[in-house]
């Protein structure tokens, strides 16, 4: 039995990295949300910059309705296929995620490869990362993205045209199914070793809380300076740069406090809008690093004009890691560049506890090296007990946590006057006495 060709075949591989021109394709529903729909394309662009795409050209769609198959009705996709012959663009970028279904639709009509932002981050990932951990992680996030889109993948296989005009069947289904196994496998191993730089991870961070140096970690949306306020404060050899996601690794430093209290500085990867839930789960574990930290600096760059909406972001990704309430100090960046002084008016009424400061001018670095001190003495707490000698774990686990001022013992107790950290009070508070 034979079959007629398919009308537009599109090559089924191809190499991001030699992709110079991008068509960018973006929605909205209504008219008040044009702004937005071209504020998520102009970040787009931006990742396209990141990765090495130079040549960018932003359409911004109205639609109604979205369509199952094609994502867009058949007329605004003819008239953005026929943009080609004009704009000379090797690749559809949507700035959505769209399924495997449709994807496949997409570039038949186009005739040009076609993915979504996703996919794009991933791609900028993966260029990116460094260590060991984050490659992994990436990796697993490629992996998972593209499981699903194997089909895709493999279609020019079930196209092979035979000797006779007919096509080669079921070599496509052969191969997804033996890549399928392939990839269940590597995600396997991916996990188990992903799981040991975890375990490694936590055997640092154990000896990090033993040591009692407080931490703090770095947060805030990709490019809001985190890496350059690490290299101010420490002097540290970090890679400052002026693209999305320079920092994927987590790095930690050294820094002494005015009042000489030694504290440790966690650099951490940035957020993003839209921020695919495939990499929050894969970059989970470098996330909460964050969380098991005693204070975030959550850094917000106020001289781009969506601050509020990335500020947003950052605590939407803090949400999901459970760390919303942890405590955090605000820190408003590059304010000598901000031109709308009411939108440092409205953060520092929305959140409390903000310093300003430009991290490469190095403006307002005392006052927040003030505040730091004063956040890490909300942390801990003096107090003066007297515990039974029986109860030697409680005794044990203050002396582990806290730092002792002062030892006696008196009959079959233990009095000790202690810096403890507030975590612990409510573990002493049947054995609080006043001072002697």
């Amino acid at each position: 039995m034979t079959h007629e060709k398919t009308k537009h075949q599109v090559p089924q591989s191809y190499d991001i990295h030699s992709v110079e021109n991008v068509l960018l394709v973006g929605i909205y529903s209504s008219g008040n949300q044009k702004g937005k729909c071209e504020e998520y394309l102009q970040e787009l662009v931006r990742l396209c910059h990141t990765f090495g795409i130079q040549q960018t050209h932003c359409i911004p769609c109205p639609v109604k309705k979205l369509d199952a198959g094609t994502y867009l009705g058949s007329g605004k996709l003819e008239e953005l296929a026929n943009m080609k012959t004009d704009l000379g663009y090797q690749l559809v970028i949507f700035d959505d995620e769209i399924s495997p279904h449709q994807q496949r639709n997409l570039e038949q009509i186009f005739k040009t490869p076609v993915i979504d932002r996703t996919e794009l981050i991933i791609e900028v990932f993966a260029q990116r990362a460094q260590t060991k951990e984050a490659k992994l992680q990436i990796e697993l996030a490629k992996i998972k993205y593209q499981f699903p889109r194997l089909r895709r993948m493999w279609t020019h296989l079930s196209r092979q045209s035979t000797g006779g005009g007919g096509f080669l069947k079921g070599e496509g289904e052969k191969q997804i199914e033996i890549d399928r196994r392939l990839l269940r496998r590597r995600i396997d191993v991916l996990k188990k070793e992903i799981e040991e730089v975890v375990d490694q991870r936590k055997v640092q961070r154990v000896a990090r809380q033993r040591s009692g140096i407080p931490t703090f970690a770095i947060i805030g949306y990709t490019n809001a300076g985190k890496s350059t306020l690490l290299k101010t404060l420490t002097h540290a050899d970090v890679l400052v740069e002026d693209k999305l996601f320079a920092t994927l690794d987590t790095t930690t430093r050294k820094f002494v406090l005015p009042n000489r209290q030694e504290i440790l500085l966690i650099d951490t990867v940035g957020f993003i809008r839209k921020i695919p839930h495939t990499l929050v789960a894969a970059f989970k574990s470098t996330l909460e690093e964050a969380v098991h930290t005693d204070i975030l600096l959550h850094l917000i760059d106020v001289s781009h004009p969506n601050a509020e909406e990335h500020a947003e972001a950052t605590m939407e990704v803090l949400s999901e890691l459970g760390a919303k309430d942890h405590p955090i100090i605000t820190v408003l960046n590059k304010v000598d560049a901000c031109e709308d002084p009411t939108l440092i008016t409205k953060l520092r009424l929305k959140y409390p506890k903000t310093v300003q400061i430009s991290a490469l001018n190095k403006t307002g670095l005392d006052h927040l090296a003030e505040v730091m001190i004063e956040e890490l003495a909300k942390l801990r707490k003096i107090v003066n007990v007297r515990i039974p000698q029986s109860n030697y774990a409680l005794v044990a686990e203050l002396m582990h946590e806290g730092n002792v001022l002062h030892s006696d013992y008196e009959e079959n107790d233990v009095i000790l006057k202690m810096e403890i950290p507030a975590k612990l009070e409510y573990k002493v508070k049947p054995y609080i006495i006043e001072e002697p």
